[in-house]
């Protein structure tokens, strides 16, 4: 049997575990902190389990639209958040999923181990654990360690009041005041979260608008959302330290201003866990940023190592961790095997309101990269949005003029991770906007929007439509 050991038990490892595992693979993988890793216990688990609670504050706060009255003038007067309560929800929620996890992995026969890995060579394994070191020889080595959250030199966190996204689940009280330091997704979506748990939230963005990384338009419509809500968001502010002072934090910006609040959340990015794994000494080849180089079937420079996940810097979402450990195991292991294609990514940002993507984007279009005909349809004249009191977003489709293939989708709504995937099928299989448009949907309801804008593209050739 091959020997195959994964280091990292994130989305990244313990996938490659079960398709490894899958295909006749002796499987050992090596965990230091949990099966599921920093996304199950500690980030994307967590964070959106704490966003959805945040959601049904949204929901209450709008009802009042829908002629459904809270008796009080603040919705804090009707409802308490007992952040403690929910923060212990949120942990109690990850464990659970790591322990399924680590259930399904024991079932399919995976050799579990719990402890810090390192290579020794190219073809040898050391894991420290509380009983020792065990070395473990591997035809096939995964890398899957992921990220640890990017610090300012001067502004360190100690988990009380200034943070990173893996502590904010320390806290028992909605801050007073959250300074959020940067605006994109992890920036933004915690803002989100805490301005609808009732926290002031101030947001402090480098840029001129928030969520750089995304399609604009859609960042645009989220912008004007959060300022709508009362959040105070300082752009083309750049945050340079971070320092408490009594009970509060004061946070220093490049221009010499400072703010002042209850709490800090820096969310400033992300360095990879590629230190002292003996990757170099293996020959593995690592970026300038310290991310594990590879190719599009996840393998580095050493024939066989492979890696998965936020290490490789590659695309940093849990689902495409996933798959790039699985075609690591499909590669290395001979089976069949398409290698990654980004441009079949489907992404989104959990805010409210969510913004789905998919395939080109809008910069690409703008850089000439791609000739496309594209329409953006507003979701406000749609009768279910209108029904759920949903004043703003909208749908956009990219299609090639010629043919009408659609290669890329936005859509900017309540549930947009649901709504994306129609578009992201439509972008795999290369289904033209009339043939999408032919299929039924129902009405009312949001995909219905979905629909009409690929019946706006019916007449391609001709100007791009903005409405």
């Amino acid at each position: 049997m091959t020997k195959v050991v994964i280091i990292g038990g994130g989305p990244g490892g313990y996938e490659a575990a079960l398709v490894g595992s899958q295909l006749g693979g002796d499987v050992t993988l090596i965990e230091r902190d949990g099966l599921g890793g920093a996304a199950v216990l500690s980030d994307c688990v967590p964070s959106k389990t704490l966003i959805a609670t945040a959601e049904v504050m949204v929901r209450i706060e709008n009802a009042r639209h829908l002629g459904l009255h809270i008796e009080g003038e603040e919705l804090a007067d009707v409802v308490r958040v007992d952040l403690g309560e929910v923060n212990e929800r949120v942990l109690a929620l990850a464990k659970a999923q790591s322990g399924d996890i680590r259930q399904r992995l024991l079932q399919e026969g995976v050799h579990l181990v719990d402890g810090q890995a390192r290579l020794d060579g190219p073809h040898r394994v050391i894991a420290t654990t509380e009983t020792g070191e065990q070395a473990f020889d591997a035809d096939i080595v995964l890398i899957a360690t992921g990220t640890t959250p990017r610090e300012l030199p001067d502004a360190p966190t100690d988990g009380e009041r200034i943070l990173n996204w893996k502590q904010v689940y320390n806290l028992t009280e909605v801050p007073e005041r959250l300074i959020v330091v940067g605006s994109g997704v992890t920036g933004a979506e915690f803002a989100s979260a805490y301005d609808a748990l009732g926290c002031d939230v101030v947001l402090v963005s480098s840029r001129a608008q928030v969520l750089p990384g995304e399609d604009q338009d859609a960042a645009a419509v989220l912008q004007k959302t959060f300022e709508g809500r009362g959040m105070h968001i300082m752009s083309q502010c750049r945050a340079v330290a971070a320092r408490r002072e009594g009970d509060g934090v004061v946070v220093t910006l490049e221009d010499g201003r400072t703010i002042e609040g209850s709490h800090c959340l820096m969310a400033v990015g992300a360095i990879p866990n590629s230190a002292g794994l003996g990757l170099e000494d293996a020959g593995v080849t690592l970026t300038p940023s310290g991310h594990v180089q590879v190719d599009r079937v996840s393998r580095t420079s050493v024939r066989n190592i492979y890696a998965a996940g936020d290490v490789t810097g590659v695309y940093p979402l849990a689902s495409v961790a996933a798959m790039q450990g699985r075609v690591a195991m499909w590669h290395s292991l001979g089976d069949a095997v398409t290698p990654l294609d980004l441009r079949l990514v489907s992404s989104n940002v959990f805010t409210t309101p969510e913004v789905a993507t998919v395939g080109v984007s809008q910069k690409d279009v703008d850089a000439g990269e791609v000739r496309v005909t594209s329409v953006l349809l507003p979701l406000a004249p749609n009768a279910r949005a209108k029904m759920q009191g949903f004043r703003e977003g909208f749908v956009k489709l990219f299609c090639l003029p010629t043919t009408g293939i659609i290669i890329g989708g936005v859509v900017v709504a309540p549930r947009a991770s649901e709504l994306i995937h129609a578009i992201s099928v439509a972008v795999s299989q290369k289904v033209t906007v009339d043939d999408f448009s032919h299929a039924f949907t129902v009405y009312p309801s949001m995909s219905g929007s979905l629909a009409e804008a690929a019946r706006r593209l019916h007449k391609r050739d001709v100007d791009v439509l903005t409405n």
